[in-house]
């Protein structure tokens, strides 16, 4: 039976008189997307201008910074130096450090101002996926606060490295599978993923994580609907349907999951390498040979990723004494008061996907232990907590969904928050070089020994 609603709507000529239900849903949406396009705005320009404060200090070189800054100065000869500075990775993140250097100048702010623009667009990106996941405002601008006020988005933000960049185009790429998911035409959002995973596997190769995790998410999906797969007792938020992408075909599936991230990867060495087939080639044999070697020497801040959720040991950028009693510290160690507690969060994430077999307890469970548990099949031995970041991003969302279950009153996910900023000020002194700290304040902030 066809439904109709008929509405009388004064001064719009262009409203039909009659209008479908399909109709009054698009049109309803309309107001939603403005008000969310707002919205990111918003946090974009708010996140970025907090990175940007005291960003150039120090105006030297910052710990990894001597390997990607002189990369990115050698992009900007008029004929390109041999040998090519660190070719172990991809050159797309340093492409952007030098076209910051080139309209900024080669001081601390060209080096290190596209970092904050991905800072920003990191956050936006959560709270996006918040939008997919929770379908409301209120959790999804929680959820981008939660992530910014994790001291490893902000620290990363405000130093010439690559993860930065890598976290911003996975976020985002993530946030588009997110949108997506639900919908009985994703392709356009699968396919707009599929272009972004490419740009962060251009910044460097641990953007491939969260793409295998969408691979591996569309393939178990087609395999069960394949095999005609039903639960007996389905519900309407269960993560697996047998009518889920109805118009989805394979070939869609190679477009967005394989073509167009290898063009938008393989477009970043262009400017290098032109359309040279056997450079190309030989480009992706060194970033391989590096990225899977086991004979790499130890490093003092190394860690494995079993370690990486309990913050056993962070990773000191810069430790300066500006005077007998003053320090200039930049740590990369994290909020404990937003990464241990969502470590038990995490634990009810896993029950209801299993359990209850809500979707979206599924998708916050894949983006986290993903791009985190991949670590794991590499055979290196060399890892460094910083390599945690886009799952310990990821988890914001896994504290939201356990802080707005049903039964728990509203204020709770908003006092948690004001928590997770009073932790962030609180390691603020040892995150941000331009603050500084004293010698008792930094030690009464070193809980433990493996922390210094």
């Amino acid at each position: 039976m066809k439904t109709e609603i008929f509405i009388f709507v004064r001064g719009d000529a262009n409203l039909p008189r009659k209008a479908s239900p399909q109709q009054l849903l698009e049109r309803s949406a309309v107001p939603r997307v403005s008000r969310s396009a707002v919205v990111a705005v918003a946090i974009f320009l708010v996140a970025h201008l907090a990175l940007l404060i005291g960003l150039t200090t120090p105006e030297k070189f910052v710990f990894d910074e001597v390997h990607y800054v002189p990369a990115a100065r050698q992009m900007l000869a008029p004929a390109m130096s041999q040998p090519m500075l660190n070719p172990m990775h991809p050159p797309l993140a340093k492409e952007l450090i030098a076209a910051s250097i080139a309209a900024f100048g080669d001081n601390a702010l060209g080096w290190r101002y596209p970092a904050t623009l991905f800072g920003a667009l990191a956050v936006v990106a959560i709270y996006l996926c918040g939008l997919a996941l929770f379908a409301a405002q209120g959790p999804a601008i929680a959820a981008a606060l939660i992530a910014a006020f994790n001291q490893m988005l902000y620290v990363q933000a405000r130093i010439a490295m690559l993860d930065i960049f890598t976290l911003g185009f996975g976020l985002l790429a993530t946030a588009a599978f997110m949108h997506g998911f639900r919908r009985e035409r994703p392709q356009a959002l699968f396919a707009l993923a599929g272009a972004l995973f490419g740009c962060a596997a251009a910044c460097k190769w641990s953007g491939l994580f969260p793409l295998g995790v969408c691979i591996v998410v569309v393939t178990v999906i087609r395999l069960m609907q394949g095999w005609r797969t039903l639960f007996a007792d389905a519900r309407p938020d269960d993560w697996y349907r047998p009518d889920l992408w109805p118009g989805l075909r394979l070939h869609h599936l190679v477009l967005c999951f394989a073509i167009l991230p290898g063009v938008a990867y393989l477009a970043a060495f262009v400017p290098l390498y032109g359309l040279s087939l056997p450079d190309l080639v030989e480009a992706q044999r060194r970033i391989f040979a590096d990225n899977t070697t086991t004979a790499i020497a130890g490093h003092t801040y190394m860690s494995s990723w079993p370690s990486w959720p309990l913050l056993a040991r962070p990773v000191w950028f810069l430790f300066d004494k500006s005077s007998e009693d003053n320090v200039s510290a930049v740590v990369f160690l994290g909020n404990p008061l937003v990464l241990w507690p969502a470590l038990l969060a995490l634990v009810l994430v896993l029950r209801d996907f299993v359990v209850e077999r809500r979707w979206d307890a599924f998708l916050i469970a894949a983006f986290y232990f993903g791009p985190w548990l991949a670590w794991a099949l590499l055979p290196r031995t060399l890892g460094f907590i910083y390599y945690y970041l886009p799952a310990a991003t990821a988890a914001s969302l896994a504290l939201v969904y356990v802080l707005r279950r049903d039964g728990l009153p509203r204020w709770l996910l908003w006092a948690y928050v004001g928590l997770a900023g009073v932790g962030f000020a609180v390691m603020l002194p040892i995150s941000a070089a331009f603050i500084g700290t004293s010698m008792r304040s930094f030690g009464q902030l070193m809980l433990f020994q493996s922390w210094i």
